[in-house]
């Protein structure tokens, strides 16, 4: 299967520090490639560049064939990539289904004409974007949440209505940052199978994650950063015995470079 997804070498500095440095990666469409490596790794560094937060120094994303590097991040979503991030950003005095709306609308293109008149083609986008709004706070399962207030859900559903949110702009590709931070072990458990239904989808998915165990279990590829370098790329199985990999954990600490 060929990828949909790559990036290329990707590299970024902050005047002299080398966040990351020769970093690539490739996503399937329908497959879960997790980025790990111990705090300081540059994992979050790399996610933004991917997401156009950042304008890496060195290197190439490409999406479909399509090169993206140093666009902007409306512009990365537009093309067809989606992210998540490690500290949740849903407008909290808005519905859960206001919340998966804003998402949506960001991904139409309609003449501000023919906002303002509400015309005809206005009124069909409007229920249509709802349409898909409450289809897809079903397929998170928050269709009973619907009409309540995001700052109402508890944690580990303001999580999945921030997927739902990610998934309203149709995504090619959905970066997730962080999915099961703070999460118990039931919530961990179903947030496991809703990224499997995501890649079920036909959606390649990019993880950043702590928690192993949901690593290994949502992984087709794993790819593992120390210092900001690649250490290795592999299957959950390839990855979980590296020498370097175990060295990596067991010798370093720190936050990660923002």
């Amino acid at each position: 299967m060929s990828a949909l997804f790559e990036a290329r070498g990707i590299g970024k500095s902050f005047g002299g520090l080398k966040a990351v440095q020769g970093a690539s990666l490739t996503a399937e469409a329908g497959r879960v490639v997790s980025i790990i490596g111990p705090n300081g790794a540059g994992k979050t560094t790399f996610f933004n560049c991917l997401s156009g937060i950042y304008r890496p120094d060195a290197g190439e994303i490409l999406l479909a064939g399509q090169n993206l590097t140093g666009l902007p991040p409306h512009a990365v979503s537009r093309a067809g990539i989606s992210r998540s991030f490690q500290n949740i950003r849903l407008f909290p005095e808005m519905t859960a289904l206001q919340n998966v709306l804003v998402g949506r609308w960001a991904g139409l293109d309609l003449p501000l004409l023919s906002v303002l008149l509400r015309t005809r083609r206005y009124r069909q986008s409007e229920k249509a974007a709802e349409e898909r709004s409450r289809e897809l706070l079903s397929f998170v399962e928050l269709s009973d949440r619907a009409e309540e207030w995001a700052r109402n859900l508890p944690y580990g559903l303001q999580r999945r209505l921030e997927i739902a949110r990610a998934l309203a702009t149709d995504p090619k590709v959905l970066l997730l940052d962080e999915p099961g931070a703070g999460m118990n072990p039931q919530e961990i458990s179903e947030m496991t199978s809703l990224i499997g239904k995501i890649a079920g989808l036909g959606i390649a998915v990019v993880v950043i994650e702590h928690h192993m165990k949901l690593v290994m279990d949502i992984s087709d590829r794993i790819l593992v950063l120390d210092h900001g370098e690649p250490i290795a790329d592999g299957t959950p199985e390839e990855v979980r015995h590296d020498p370097k990999v175990l060295a990596a954990y067991l010798g370093t600490s720190g936050g990660d470079h923002a």
